[in-house]
């Protein structure tokens, strides 16, 4: 589980800002949206949190921050020495920010209940900071630590970190948790940690359609997803996966295409679904996904993360939730991650969207509610959390209160301004 996300210089985000999905107080309102952790240091851990703001505000930035650390971390180890770091992308509004580090802290928990906190600084081409500390205890301990200064021979081990071979060469591009987590001889504790932002944190519609890293859909997952459809009032009442043949030497993908997003597409370009309904005379009719609704898709797109984030205990990270969708489904969704009879894995959703609707005390807590917004161009966050709790209350109205501006993070439209550049538009026409 995920307990914060640091983010620092990295695309509209300039100055060090923390996105929270600990509380303080587990008690109280929605306690069942909490996960409480005898590792986290006696503070809750929230199952979903939405995120609020006008367009361009940086709510995509910050799910993006996931992305990189997730390249950061997993993909690194497969660049050439002297390659550049794709996901390097300062702010670039200020000069001095265009050459500093891009700064990415992770705080989490793994399903054996050890807390991390992992912590990594990178230029253009070289990871100039990278540190890993564990929490058995609730005093830190070194895992590993490397500076700008070290290389793959000089790089410093914490005591507690045994169980296998520690040291493997890595080029000043590559990070040492990218390179070493993959490898069978490494310390069983680095590869629970690579696997955790390997496998765990899916993220779905940022900047990039279907998400690369959705699991396989097996004959089960297909089942539930079929099932989980037909109880939405879809009127579908069966899925059928059928492969097709692929003529793979046609096919050509950018050299720089990580291999298992180019292997995912693939397996994707191979599949057909068909969809059932049920006719008039009761024979069942099947269609393909172009002739079903955008709504439908997107919830059968869904369908097998939402299964998967279960079973795993995943983080499933989504944004825009809702779009395409009626808004009870988006409600659905939320619902389901809270619910501990449905969720007791520990999966978690963080999503943005600008559904108001789904901003209501009976759905979301405050500490599930965040906001974003910029300041000449940087980008900060803050939750509702963080208001006076004497004047928001779990009996406040949340979502009107935001959309009359009294919470901030809306967009401020000009709009005397707008009629007057329409205005000479007409003019100039009738001229």
């Amino acid at each position: 589980m995920i307990i914060e996300l640091t983010v620092e210089n990295f695309r509209s985000i300039r100055d060090e800002q923390t996105f929270s999905l600990s509380t303080e107080n587990p008690k109280g309102h929605l306690e069942s949206h909490v996960t409480e952790s005898s590792s986290s240091g006696g503070f809750g851990i929230l199952k979903s949190v939405g995120i609020y703001g006008a367009n361009a505000s940086g709510k995509s930035n910050l799910l993006l921050a996931f992305r990189a650390l997730r390249y950061l971390t997993v993909e690194t180890g497969k660049l050439g020495d002297g390659d550049p770091i794709p996901c390097y992308e300062p702010y670039l509004l200020s000069k001095k920010n265009r050459e500093m580090p891009v700064v990415l802290e992770i705080e989490f928990v793994l399903a054996n209940g050890i807390r991390y906190l992992y912590r990594v600084a990178f230029l253009r081409q070289k990871v100039v900071e990278e540190r890993l500390s564990m929490f058995q205890t609730p005093k830190e301990s070194l895992v590993f630590k490397r500076t700008e200064s070290d290389s793959w021979d000089t790089i410093r081990f914490g005591a507690l970190y045994k169980g296998g071979k520690k040291r493997f060469p890595f080029f000043g591009n590559q990070t040492y948790l990218s390179v070493a987590g993959s490898r069978a001889d490494a310390p069983e504790m680095i590869r629970g940690v690579y696997n955790f932002l390997r496998r765990d944190l899916v993220l779905l519609g940022v900047h990039e359609g279907r998400s690369p890293f959705s699991p396989v859909m097996n004959q089960d997952v297909l089942e539930k997803s079929s099932r989980l459809l037909s109880l939405v009032d879809t009127g579908i009442s069966n899925v059928v996966l059928e492969e097709k043949t692929l003529d793979e030497d046609s096919i050509s993908f950018p050299n720089a295409m990580p291999e298992n997003v180019r292997d995912s597409m693939l397996r994707r370009l191979r599949q057909r679904y068909l969809f059932s309904h049920q006719a008039e005379s009761g024979e069942q009719v099947q269609f393909e996904g172009e002739v079903e609704s955008s709504g439908t898709m997107k919830m059968f797109e869904l369908a097998p993360l939402i299964i998967s984030a279960f079973e795993t205990g995943g983080v499933l990270i989504i944004d825009e939730l809702g779009n395409s969708m009626h808004p009870f489904m988006a409600e659905l969704i939320i619902k389901l991650f809270n619910d501990p009879d449905v969720n007791p894995g520990k999966a978690q959703l963080v999503f943005t969207t600008h559904n108001v609707n789904l901003m209501t005390p009976e759905l979301l807590r405050r500490d599930q509610i965040w906001f974003s917004e910029k300041t000449d161009g940087a980008s900060r966050f803050f939750s509702l959390d963080d208001f006076d709790k004497r004047r928001v209350t779990p009996k406040s109205p949340y979502g009107r209160w935001y959309a009359e501006g009294r919470l901030g993070a809306v967009p401020h439209i000009d709009y005397q301004g707008i009629v007057r550049l329409l205005g000479e538009r007409v003019d100039n026409a009738e001229a």
